[in-house]
C-alpha cells in the first residue's frame, strides 16, 4: 500500500490509459497539452497459442506486483489456485513503473489472460475501450463485498470488469497519546475542525502535517473537500471531464481549502510526505490526512498510539460517508486464450482463501474481502478495514479517478500554485477548464 517516494516516481508511475503522445521523458520535463501518453517500449503478454482450448490446463497473468512481498503473495496465490483447480497459473513479472508505462500497447497487442490493475476510471477507461473481457457472470459467485466496492469495479456500461483484492484508506490520523493529553475530540464538523486546529495552534502544534513536494499529497485534500461538499457523483464526473472547473461547486472547494490553509504545517512544497509524517510521529503536528501508509513512519512501539477519523462532515445533506480508498486488483484480457481459466483464476482471488493467503503473507495489506480471518490485523488496520466497509461511496484518489497526463501536467502544478498563492481561484480554476477541454478532447 506504499505511495510513491518522490515526484520523479509518481511521475513515473502514472499509467498512459490514452493514445500516443506524451512519453515519461516530455512528462518528466513537465511537458503539457492535448497529446496523451505513449509507452516507451512494448510488453508483450508470455502465453503462448498452445495454452489455448477448452482442455487447457494453464493460464497467464500479467503483474506488475515486482516488489518482493506483493510478489511472492501472487506466487503463493497461483500455487493455491492450482492446488484447488487443477490450472496452472504462469505469472509473468514486469517492473512496476514499466508494466504501467506500457499498459497500452500491451492490452492492445496479446495480453495475458488476466492482469492486476486499478479500480475505477483507470479499470473504466479500458473497459470503455474494449480492452477488457466482462467479469460479470464471475461477480454473481463472489461474496463478502460490499456495494462500494462493486461500483468501483463497475463499467460506464453496467458491467464489472474487475475484482478487487487489496486497498488501502485516506483518513485524517493522529496520536492518541498527544490528544489524551490535550483534551481534544474527534470533530464532527467542519466548524469542529476548524475549532480544533485553532486549539492546537494556540498548544504550539502544527495542526495539519503536510507535505506537497512530491505532487500528488494535495490531490488527497481536494478529493476529500469535493467529496464533502460536492458529493461523489460529481466528484467522478468532474474527473473524468464531464464538469467545469469553473463551476461554482468546484470554486466553493477551493474557497473552503482556502480557509484551511492557515492551519497546515507551512512550506509544504519543500517537504515529503515522509517529512510532514515524521512531524506527526514526533509530536510536532497534531493530525495528518493521509492514507493508511502513514504508519510506516512510526516505530513498532508507537504503532498502537496512532488512531484516526474520517474527515467531517461538511454539508448535512451529503455526509462524511465517501472516502478516498484506492483498491488495487484484477481484470481479464479482452480475449483471454483461456476464458474459463481467466474467470476460474479471478474467481479464487476474489474469494475467501486467496484473502486469507493475502492477509498472512503482506502485513502491510488490507484486503478487500469482508470474509477473511483479519484476526491477525492491528487494531488500526482492524478500524480502517470497518471504516472501509462502511463508506457509501468510494474514489479511487485523483491521479487514479482522471486522466494520468492530466494528473500530472495539469493538477500537480494547478495545486501548487495553489498552495503558494491562493489568492486567485477564479484565474487559477479558469486555467485548469482550459487545459482540461484541450486534453480531454484529443
Amino acid at each position: 500500500m506504499s505511495r510513491p517516494r518522490s515526484q520523479a516516481e509518481y511521475l513515473a508511475r502514472l499509467v498512459p490509459p490514452s493514445v500516443a503522445g506524451l512519453n515519461r521523458r516530455s512528462l518528466l520535463a513537465g511537458a503539457a497539452g492535448a497529446g496523451a501518453l505513449l509507452g516507451t517500449g512494448l510488453l508483450a503478454g508470455c502465453g503462448s497459442d498452445s495454452d489455448s482450448g477448452a482442455g487447457s490446463k494453464t493460464v497467464s497473468v500479467g503483474s506488475n506486483a515486482s516488489d518482493p512481498t506483493p510478489k511472492d503473495v501472487l506466487a503463493k496465490l497461483a500455487a493455491g489456485f492450482q492446488s484447488s483447480s487443477g490450472v496452472q497459473a504462469t505469472i509473468n513479472t514486469v517492473d512496476h513503473n514499466t508494466f504501467q508505462e506500457n499498459i497500452n500497447n500491451y492490452l492492445q497487442g496479446k495480453p495475458d489472460d488476466v492482469f492486476t490493475w486499478f479500480a475505477g476510471y483507470r479499470m473504466r477507461f479500458f473497459a470503455a475501450k474494449g480492452l477488457a473481457g466482462d467479469v460479470s457472470d464471475v461477480w454473481g459467485k463472489l461474496s463478502g463485498y460490499s456495494d462500494a466496492f462493486k461500483k468501483a469495479s463497475t463499467g460506464d456500461d453496467g458491467k464489472q470488469y474487475f475484482v478487487p483484492a487489496s486497498y488501502y484508506p485516506w483518513a485524517v490520523f493522529y496520536r492518541k497519546s498527544v490528544w489524551q493529553q490535550r483534551g481534544y475530540q474527534v470533530p464532527k464538523t467542519l466548524d469542529d475542525f476548524n475549532a480544533l486546529g485553532a486549539q492546537m495552534k494556540k498548544d504550539g502544534l502544527n495542526p495539519i502535517a503536510f507535505a506537497d513536494k512530491d505532487g500528488w499529497p494535495a490531490m488527497g485534500t481536494f478529493d476529500i473537500l469535493n467529496l464533502r461538499i460536492n458529493g461523489y457523483q460529481f466528484h467522478v464526473d468532474l474527473m473524468a471531464g464531464k464538469e467545469a472547473w469553473t463551476s461554482d461547486k468546484v470554486k466553493k472547494v477551493f474557497d473552503t481549502w482556502a480557509g484551511l490553509l492557515s492551519l497546515h504545517q507551512p512550506d509544504s512544497l519543500g517537504r515529503t510526505w515522509q517529512e510532514a509524517a515524521q512531524s506527526l510521529q514526533q509530536k510536532k503536528s497534531g493530525m495528518y490526512l493521509l492514507g493508511l501508509f502513514v504508519a510506516q513512519q512510526f516505530n513498532e512501539n508507537e504503532q498502537d498510539d496512532i488512531d484516526f477519523f474520517t474527515f467531517p462532515e461538511i454539508d448535512s445533506t451529503i455526509g462524511a460517508k465517501a472516502l478516498d480508498a484506492p483498491i488495487d486488483g484484477y481484470m481479464m484480457a479482452r480475449k483471454p486464450k483461456s476464458e474459463a481459466n481467466a474467470k476460474k483464476l479471478l474467481e479464487y482471488i476474489g474469494g475467501v482463501d486467496a484473502a486469507n493467503i493475502m492477509v498472512k503473507g503482506d502485513p502491510g495489506t488490507l484486503v478487500a474481502n469482508t470474509g477473511a480471518d483479519t484476526s491477525g490485523y492491528t487494531a488500526l488496520k482492524k478500524k480502517a478495514a470497518e471504516l472501509v466497509g462502511s463508506a457509501t461511496e468510494i474514489a479511487q484518489f485523483l491521479d487514479r479517478d482522471t486522466r494520468p497526463d492530466f494528473a500530472s501536467t495539469v493538477m500537480i502544478p494547478a495545486l501548487q500554485q495553489f498552495i503558494k498563492d491562493p489568492k486567485d481561484i477564479s484565474g487559477l480554476l479558469t486555467s485548469i477548464e482550459n487545459q482540461k477541454k484541450s486534453i480531454f478532447t484529443s
